[in-house]
């Protein structure tokens, strides 16, 4: 039988453990015993504060990477409509006010185009005071492009307020080119890294990181944002290791990256505006090529190891994992003897005081684990409903008085958000099956028979050439919610939009014995259903959507395809191409519905069909007997029968 405690009780008999076994073992083991205990403790201090500074450190890059990867998907990012686009600016500013370590965000293109969003008052008073920004400004938007007839780029300068109303503008040739700038010189290289060794940034002298994310489709170029090197000097200094005790950055050759005097030393160079990067032996006082070397052999990532000045230290290496190819690492050093002194001043008296403190903070420990408790519980309640798609409860975050526990609860707030808001760019059905089967999120598949829908509308084109744009992408919207609804509550699963076109499947991901049947009845629902919105369409003055459909059922390739970065749940193979043949006939025949042979042998017991002709498909080398789908033998709507 398997035991388990509750987290409250739990924490309050660890605290009691934990304190009564070290009070007593220091108090009755040896001098020796109780200095191993020391080396033990300063080793699993300083490894706790590498993991943890690590984690930071990782967080902070990734976060940014994140938010990279979000942006490039931009179709107006990709695509470079980055002149004269309030929505991308009205993104940009939403993602720099979400994330505090990012000063700015931009993309550069490989045309020589460039746009950069700046929030000022990170960079301090000076940056401000240098670009004469108004007073009352938050933003800077600046935007490179060559205008139609021009021979140079135009550079657009925007100042705007917190709610995004433009402040000032200016507009002048561009005064230099974006892409000799370090983070885009050599971004495209092989081996280079995500993140970029510091420099100065062209603002008011100021060192930073760039982390940069190039994107190869649509209009090639780079995104990209800057993390000032004075917040990463001052998460470093916040690290507390005692009066010697350091945590710094470096990379594989070698070269400080980080560390809490590096903007100091840097910024003695920053006049010139290059930067030469410090090596370990200017900055750390201690020779740590030792341990350095066994860590990299594969030995302990913690250490304890005697320096040439007499003193035992401990270290804690760590890999930047977010980082990449860009090799950093993170060391933690500090002197034994600071943790020793403290402990071996403190041990005559730590058994009274430990026994005094269990009974004191018993109390204080009840009540935080009731505290801790709860707060894990609900967030395990919020995220099994996030797991299950069920992202219409309670907004509220759960908070906590702990960091991390507040921090968690922010993350799964922000996790429900972003369900709820990309819940319809992904087909529940799928999730929902992945995540109830386990099934592994990777490419491949296995032949099975689907049913595969393609649709598409009539003279789609002629409408959006005479149409408002806004209005053509509000009623097509609408026109696949409705349709796409219909396919759903048949059985089906809306494998993509094409445009105008929707792609549909049954039998897949979930087993469906009737899904022929089923496709059928989606069908001539769907014909209802676009039947009634046009009646409204045009008492809105809108013109109709007629659609077509082709319909075909046969064994296809189902799973997964893709890259390690997007994927797609789709099928593929002879069906799909067939069916993708079916629709567009619609126009020749003067039909609405068109099927396969396939379809009508397998229910013709429960649909009437109309024989319409032979045709050879191309690609095909057999022919085919195509039938127009005409309504169901009784007369009645069909409802779905699975088992």
């Amino acid at each position: 039988m398997r035991f388990r405690f509750g987290f409250q009780l739990s924490v309050t008999a660890l605290f009691v453990a934990v304190v009564l076994a070290v009070g007593l073992a220091l108090v009755f083991l040896s001098f020796d015993r109780a200095r191993s205990i020391t080396r033990s403790a300063a080793l699993s201090f300083i490894d706790r504060v590498a993991d943890h500074t690590a984690d930071r450190v990782n967080g902070q890059f990734k976060d940014v990477l994140d938010i990279l990867e979000v942006l490039r998907q931009l179709q107006p990012v990709e695509s470079g409509t980055i002149l004269g686009n309030p929505p991308l600016y009205a993104t940009l500013a939403a993602l720099l006010r979400r994330h505090g370590q990012l000063y700015n965000l931009y993309v550069g293109y490989e045309d020589g185009g460039f746009i950069e969003l700046d929030l000022l008052d990170r960079a301090g008073p000076a940056v401000r005071a240098q670009l004469q920004a108004p007073p009352e400004a938050t933003f800077r938007l600046t935007v490179m492009e060559m205008l139609a007839g021009d021979a140079n780029r135009t550079r657009f300068t925007s100042y705007f307020s917190t709610d995004l109303t433009v402040l000032a503008q200016e507009h002048r040739v561009a005064d230099y080119d974006p892409r000799e700038r370090p983070w885009y010189r050599d971004a495209f290289r092989p081996g280079a890294g995500p993140i970029t060794e510091p420099y100065v940034f062209k603002i008011a002298n100021l060192i930073g990181y760039t982390v940069r994310a190039p994107f190869p489709q649509g209009r090639r170029g780079i995104v990209a944002g800057d993390i000032l090197l004075a917040e990463t000097d001052s998460f470093l200094r916040s690290q507390r290791l005692g009066p010697s005790g350091v945590v710094f950055i470096f990379d594989d050759r070698g070269r400080i990256i980080g560390h809490p005097r590096m903007t100091e030393i840097l910024n003695a160079q920053a006049a010139s505006g290059s930067l030469d990067l410090p090596h370990l032996g200017q900055l750390v006082a201690v020779d740590i090529a030792q341990p350095l070397s066994a860590w990299r052999q594969g030995g302990a990532a913690r250490q304890i190891f005697e320096a040439t000045d007499g003193r035992t230290y401990v270290a804690a290496f760590r890999s930047i994992q977010s980082a990449g190819s860009s090799g950093l690492r993170l060391a933690v050093m500090a002197p034994l003897d600071e943790f020793f002194a403290e402990i071996e001043a403190g041990r005559r008296q730590l058994f009274l005081l430990a026994l005094g403190f269990v009974l004191a903070a018993l109390p204080v420990v009840w009540w935080i684990g009731s505290m801790l408790s709860g707060s894990m519980k609900a967030l395990a309640l919020k995220t099994d409903r996030i797991q299950r798609f069920e992202t219409g409860g309670d907004p509220r975050r759960i908070r906590s008085i702990i960091r991390e526990i507040d921090d968690l609860g922010r993350s799964v707030a922000t996790m429900q958000t972003v369900v709820r808001a990309f819940a319809s760019f992904v087909p529940k059905r799928l999730v929902q099956q992945l995540v109830a089967t386990g099934d592994a999120l990777e490419p491949g598949g296995s032949r099975r028979e689907v049913t595969v829908l393609f649709t598409d509308i009539t003279g789609f084109t002629a409408i959006t050439e005479r149409a408002d744009p806004e209005q053509v992408m509000l009623r097509t919207s609408r026109y696949l919610a409705v349709l796409s609804a219909v396919i759903m509550e048949h059985g089906g699963t809306v494998d993509k939009f094409v445009g105008d076109a929707i792609m549909a499947i049954w039998n897949a991901p979930a087993d469906d014995p009737h899904h022929v049947a089923h496709a059928c009845a989606a069908v001539l629902a769907c014909r209802e259903a676009n039947r009634r919105l046009n009646v409204e369409f045009e008492k809105e003055g809108w013109p109709p959507y007629r659609t077509r459909f082709g319909l075909h059922s046969g064994e296809a390739v189902v799973g997964i395809i893709g890259s390690d970065d997007r994927m797609a749940y789709t099928v593929l193979g002879a069906a799909v191409n067939l069916a993708a043949r079916l629709e567009p006939l619609n126009k020749e025949y003067n039909t609405e519905i068109l099927v396969s042979e396939a379809i009508q042998r397998q229910v013709s017991d429960r649909f009437t069909f109309g024989a319409v002709d032979t045709i050879q498909p191309k690609g095909f080398a057999a022919k085919i007997q195509v039938y127009e789908l005409c309504g169901e033998r009784n007369g009645q709507p069909h409802r779905s029968d699975r088992s």
